[in-house]
C-alpha cells in the first residue's frame, strides 16, 4: 500500500458510523472517502466507494451489510462489519483482540473482521478465558444480566427517550428480549465454545451510553473457584492488555453504575462475590469498547497502525 490508506464509512449517518466517523476525521494518516449525501444509497455510487477503500467500515443492518459484501469485487478491499451478519460466519476474523494471539494475528491478517455485539463483548470477555482455562465447563448454563443505556438502541430509541413527551415508562429500567432470542446469543455461545445458549436477559436503562455487562456464576461452575481465585485467573488472562483490563478485587465500592466509562474505549472487569458465589461484571461505552471504539481498534491492528490510535483512554476522557 502506497501513501495513506483510503477509508470509506458504509452507513455513515447511523450511530455507529457517526462514532467511527467522530474517531477518524482529525487523523493524519487516514484518508476519509465521504460520498455526496444524495448518493448514499445510490447502488452504483457505494459500489464505487466500496472498491475504491483499503479499509471499509459496514455500519448497516444485516441484510444490507451481506449485500455490500457481494459489491466488493476489488480482492485488495480489507471490511470490517460492525452488523451482526458475520459474527460467526466462516472467514471472518472475531473482533476482540484481547482474547488470545490468536485472534489478534487473526485480526492483523483478515481481509475480512466481524466487529463485536455490545452485550456479547462483555460476556465474552468475561466467560472466554474461563472456558480456555477449563475453568468453566462448556457444557454449563451460564445466567448474564446486562445494563445499557439507549444509545445502543439506535437513532429510534434515541428519538424516544429524548423527546420532549415520552412515555412514563421510559422513566424506569426495562427489561427487554423476553424471549431468550437476542441477536448476541449465537456468537456468544460460539465464541466462548459453550454447548448450549446462556440465559441471558438485557436491561435498558434512561442514560446515554455505557453498559455494565454481569455473569453470575455459582460454585460447581467455578470448579469451587471462589471469587478472588476467579479474579486472579481474569488478571492473569489479561495481562498485558491495553484496553481490557481487571480492577482489584472489592474495587468501585459498594455499588458500580453502567455509565462510568461512558466514552472511553477500553474496559474493565470487576469481580465481586464470595467463596460460592461469583458474579463478574464487564464495564465499558456500549458505543466505544462495544462497538466503533472496538471497529477503529480493528482497523488499527489491520493496517499496522499502533492498536489505540484515536481511541479515548483513561486519562484522554473527552
Amino acid at each position: 500500500m502506497t501513501g495513506k490508506p483510503k477509508v470509506y464509512i458504509d452507513g455513515r449517518e447511523g450511530t455507529t458510523g457517526l462514532q467511527i466517523y467522530d474517531r477518524l476525521k482529525e487523523r493524519g494518516d487516514l484518508e476519509l472517502l465521504l460520498i455526496d449525501e444524495d448518493k448514499r444509497k445510490d447502488p452504483e455510487e457505494r459500489k464505487k466507494y466500496l472498491n475504491a477503500a483499503d479499509i471499509v467500515f459496514l455500519c448497516l443492518p444485516d441484510g444490507a451489510a451481506r449485500e455490500a459484501v457481494s459489491m466488493v469485487e476489488n480482492e485488495a478491499v480489507r471490511i470490517i462489519d460492525a452488523s451482526t451478519a458475520h459474527r460467526t460466519a466462516p472467514g471472518w476474523a472475531y473482533g476482540l483482540p484481547e482474547l488470545s494471539a490468536a485472534h489478534r494475528e487473526a485480526i492483523r491478517q483478515s481481509k475480512r473482521t466481524a466487529n463485536p455485539g455490545c452485550h456479547a463483548t462483555g460476556f465474552i470477555a468475561a466467560v472466554y478465558p474461563l472456558t480456555a482455562r477449563k475453568i468453566l465447563d462448556p457444557g454449563e448454563t451460564v445466567t448474564c444480566f446486562s445494563l445499557t443505556g439507549y444509545s445502543g438502541g439506535g437513532k429510534k430509541m434515541i428519538a424516544e427517550y429524548e423527546a420532549s413527551e415520552r412515555d412514563v415508562r421510559l422513566d424506569s429500567p426495562r427489561i427487554y428480549g423476553l424471549n431468550l432470542k437476542h441477536k448476541h446469543l449465537p456468537e456468544m455461545r460460539a465464541v466462548c465454545g459453550l454447548a448450549r445458549d446462556p440465559i441471558f436477559c438485557p436491561v435498558v436503562a434512561d442514560y446515554y451510553k455505557g453498559m455494565a455487562v454481569t455473569v453470575c456464576l455459582s460454585e460447581r461452575q467455578t470448579g469451587g473457584l471462589g471469587a478472588e481465585q476467579i479474579r486472579e485467573e481474569l488478571t492473569a488472562w489479561y495481562r498485558g492488555q491495553t484496553l481490557v483490563d481487571v480492577a482489584p478485587f472489592g474495587a468501585g465500592g459498594p455499588m458500580i453504575a453502567g455509565n462510568e466509562m461512558a466514552s472511553l474505549d477500553n474496559l474493565t472487569l470487576y469481580v465481586n462475590g464470595r467463596e460460592d458465589q461469583v458474579i463478574i461484571t464487564a464495564l465499558f461505552d456500549n458505543l466505544g469498547k462495544g462497538a466503533s471504539g472496538a471497529a477503529v481498534q480493528n482497523m488499527n491492528l489491520m493496517l499496522g497502525f499502533e492498536e489505540t490510535a484515536g481511541l479515548a483512554l483513561p486519562g484522554k476522557k473527552e
